[in-house]
């Protein structure tokens, strides 16, 4: 906080703070130091002394000048004009009065607005401190009128540091990896960290081991975390389930257990993304081998679909649903993707298709499906290369081996007419430079040309049915756009490609949207994906009616109409009430 050590060294301080970070980070702590450093009885300094009386009272939140405003529970208007008559008060004991609102955030409207003079133009002596982990929920002119500082969540290494100062001056024994554990399970909270320290020492006293803590973070339910991503992994659902009930028997509550499945699924993404365990994981010497090894063995693509399904079950819990029957679920599917009609589920499923992998959902390892003996069917080789191999045209007829009975399919249609000529005849056919022996040529070896371009469609040759596809592709991705179409019918241009749209005379206003660029990207993809043609598309206003496109006003066919119609496309006959069969 180096703004704030030259802030109090030059006597400068603002009267409006806004510390900004999330929970446990020392917002409300800092706010305290700052207390002390304006009214310690040694003077205004950076280093208070904590040993005056006016520090210990600050400390144990008993001084007359620094007052500690919860905004969560004290945020209505009569709260803040209660806060408005007090400042006006000159500091009792001390230099300068603090008010410290923390959850500042929660603030309604109509307290911010009343709070808002005072902030802006304050007593003098006066110091706001505001601390929120929510800044985005403070109006901005409120946040205009303070100096905003934004605290980073700490370090395991920095925790680390504040828990050996701590245990140090309790007395507490400690090994390191102990401490680590409890700086990990903190994520980023000084105050929890402190917290789990507090209770450790209830728990096992003044002297604290590795195994206490484990057991205190519930660390030893590793083992059933890894036994669940190793029966996922095998694609045994039934273990899945058995794991599930050994959790709940040993007094863990579903919910907890699906956050822990979460945390060491992200803990596998991250050791597998980064090729090595970070310090921040680290834990002990056979925590961090399993998890390191785990990493490795299962694939990425399945350890994100196990944090998908699991944030899936916890938004299902959220909304209500029964925890443990979202856990089994998200698990099962996770293990078994043959019972999950996902996309995700069949991409899972093809993914250890390829890599060889156990059978879905079986957990055993796949066995090979059994050989059956067929008899060797003959094919007929390529025209042109048996064509090509031959030296002489006279050779084009291949001495065949136990053929089949159905060779006579592939034999060359010239040789059962040479059979019943004279070998004279035959041969003079054969002659080079005849029109026989063009037929035998060999094909010359040509690279394939571009994809034929589909013909150009007119209104007589299926535009009028092409149109009513092409305004249904418009619908499913702009259904505004598809209302401008209503009146407007498609008509071939000069050219092959080109198409004009012609829009009723008082639907002027849709001519002029369907003509913008968007509107008519749109409209040109949807005939480049119906039609395989880019079309040159132009847009006018007829002189005339022109009939409503959207099928409202299509005339509605009488009963004989309408079973003339069928009788005609169905190619049906009408029976007589009295007839037979």
């Amino acid at each position: 906080m180096r703004t704030l050590r030259h802030a109090v060294e030059r006597g400068q301080v603002h009267h409006a703070y806004l510390f900004v970070g999330s929970r446990g980070t020392g917002k409300t702590s800092m706010a305290k130091i700052l207390a002390c450093s304006l009214n310690c009885e040694r003077g205004t300094t950076i280093e208070p002394c904590g040993e005056c009386d006016s520090c210990r009272a600050i400390a144990g939140a008993t001084s007359l000048d620094v007052i500690e405003m919860d905004a969560a529970s004290n945020n209505s208007v009569e709260d803040i004009r209660e806060l408005r008559e007090s400042v006006v008060f000159a500091p009792v004991s001390g230099r300068h009065k603090v008010y410290i609102l923390d959850e500042a955030h929660m603030l309604s409207q109509a307290a911010w607005n009343a709070f808002l003079k005072t902030l802006e133009e304050p007593p003098p002596a006066t110091v706001f401190v505001l601390a929120t982990t929510e800044a985005q929920k403070v109006p901005a002119t409120v946040v205009d009128r303070c100096h905003r500082f934004d605290f980073q969540r700490p370090t395991i290494e920095q925790i680390s540091s504040v828990l050996t100062r701590a245990a140090a001056a309790e007395s507490i024994e400690i090994p390191p990896e102990a401490i680590a554990a409890i700086a990990r399970s903190a994520t980023g909270s000084f105050r929890d960290a402190l917290g789990t320290l507090e209770q450790l020492t209830t728990y096992s006293g003044q002297k604290i081991e590795l195994a206490d803590v484990l057991a205190v973070l519930g660390v030893a339910d590793e083992q059933l975390l890894s036994a669940a991503f190793d029966a996922v992994h095998a694609g045994d659902a039934r273990e899945t389930l058995l794991t599930v009930a050994r959790c709940l028997q040993g007094g863990r509550d579903a919910s907890a257990f699906m956050r822990d499945l979460e945390a060491r699924a992200r803990e596998l993404l991250i050791v597998q993304t980064l090729g090595e365990l970070p310090a921040e994981l680290a834990l002990t010497p056979e925590i961090d081998a399993r998890l390191s090894e785990q990493a490795q063995r299962i694939g990425t693509a399945e350890v994100v679909r196990v944090l998908d399904l699991i944030g899936a079950a916890l938004e299902s819990v959220r909304a209500g649903a029964e925890p443990r029957t979202q856990l089994e679920l998200a698990l099962v599917k996770a293990a078994s993707p043959r019972v999950d009609g996902s996309s995700q589920a069949l991409l899972a499923r093809i993914e250890r298709l390829e890599q060889g992998g156990a059978a879905i959902g079986t957990g055993r390892e796949p066995t090979q499906a059994p050989t059956i003996a067929a008899a060797p069917i003959a094919k007929a080789p390529p025209l042109a290369d048996s064509v090509k191999d031959a030296p002489t045209p006279m050779q084009a007829e291949p001495k065949l081996e136990a053929k089949p009975e159905s060779e006579s399919e592939y034999k060359p249609k010239a040789e059962s007419e040479f059979k019943s000529k004279p070998r004279s005849e035959a041969e003079s056919e054969f002659k080079p430079g005849s029109e026989s022996e063009s037929e035998f040529k060999p094909l010359p070896e040509s690279e394939p040309g571009p994809p034929p371009v589909p013909p150009a469609l007119s209104v007589g040759q299926g535009l009028d049915t092409l149109w009513s596809a092409v305004l249904d592709s418009i619908r499913a991705e702009h259904k505004l756009l598809r209302a401008f179409f209503n009146e407007a019918v498609p008509q071939a241009g000069a050219r092959e490609d080109e198409l004009t749209i012609c829009f009723a005379p008082s639907a002027a206003f849709n001519k002029r949207k369907a003509e913008e660029p968007e509107n008519r990207r749109i409209l040109l993809e949807a005939l480049r994906r119906l039609t395989g043609r880019r079309y040159q598309v132009t847009f006018e206003l007829s002189e005339e009616e022109v009939p409503d496109s959207s099928g409202v006003g299509e005339h509605q066919l009488s009963e004989e109409e309408l079973v003339a119609r069928l009788m005609s496309e169905l190619d049906a006959e009408e029976l007589s009430a009295q007839g037979g069969e």
